[in-house]
């Protein structure tokens, strides 16, 4: 019986001062909670680089010739247009929020050629036939403002407008005509025009890291009127009689862009938990 108190007491006693030494120990605090910085409002610089199919389009090709026409003319045009070119173009800009943002850009539009005819029927006086060879280049400068429209998986579809001016050179034009079963042959020379130019934009943005933006973007780009020198027939005849002009050039293009983001910040990536020591 002294023995089953004995043991009764020790494990009390035991008890107790386990109690004692877990009251002495100080109690680790919970982990802080960290929550990530709020995001701000702007982006900062970037860098651009495109490059584009063009697809240019003309309201007429003007010569003297039909304001010297008679009343009893009729003027008939048939397929004057352009062959298709390439674009290629660069540009600084700054993001400033999440929804607006502006850039500079310029760029080289390489050469495009012109071709189609016109016949004309002469009441009276029989009819003239005329066939087109020709083309331009070009340089464009643009200052452009653009909206993002939000941004889902990524992708952020954006519209725009610029203003700027593009200097528009032509290449020569050959006129062979064929009068009353009479041939010839005029051949005007290239100029340079530089005209003030302005450009709607659409097109969807896929962001592909906090640097790195690709877009796929359609553009309109009106650029005025595009001329031509002196001209002269094949024989040296009719020396600067006639002008050759491409009125009212547009083109719709079609653009595959980058954008490198100069400011981005880093991703967030929250501290580790503190570190606790057992006793």
């Amino acid at each position: 019986m002294r023995s089953v108190k004995f043991i009764l007491a020790a494990g009390a006693a035991s008890l107790m001062s386990t109690a004692v030494f877990a009251a002495d120990m100080a109690i680790a605090p919970p982990p802080q909670m960290y929550a990530p910085p709020p995001v701000e409002d702007f982006g900062g610089w970037y860098l651009r680089g495109d490059i584009g199919m063009t697809n240019t389009n003309l309201k007429s090709l003007h010569s003297d010739l039909y304001g010297t026409l008679p009343a009893t003319a009729v003027v008939q045009r048939n397929g004057q247009g352009f062959a298709s070119g390439v674009s290629y173009g660069v540009g600084v800009g700054y993001q400033f929020n999440n929804w607006f943002r502006a850039d500079i850009t310029g760029e080289y539009r390489g050469k495009v050629k012109f071709s189609g005819s016109d016949f004309i029927t002469y009441n009276p006086g029989g009819f003239q036939s005329n066939t087109f060879d020709g083309g331009y280049k070009s340089w464009v400068g643009l200052v452009n403002a653009y909206v993002d429209l939000g941004t889902w998986w990524c992708v952020t579809p954006f519209v725009g407008a610029g203003v700027g001016f593009a200097n528009v050179t032509t290449t020569g034009i050959m006129d062979t005509s064929l009068a009353n079963g009479a041939p010839g042959t005029y051949f005007a020379d290239g100029a340079s025009k530089t005209n003030l130019a302005w450009a709607a934009h659409a097109g969807l943005a896929y962001k592909v890291n906090n640097n790195f933006t690709v877009e796929l973007a359609y553009r309109y780009l009106n650029m005025g009127t595009a001329v031509h020198g002196v001209g002269r027939s094949y024989d040296g005849t009719n020396a600067g009689q006639s002008s050759f002009q491409y009125r009212d050039l547009t083109s719709q293009d079609v653009r595959l862009g980058v954008r490198w983001n100069l400011d981005a910040a880093p991703a967030y990536a929250p501290p580790p938990p503190p570190l606790i020591r057992k006793g």
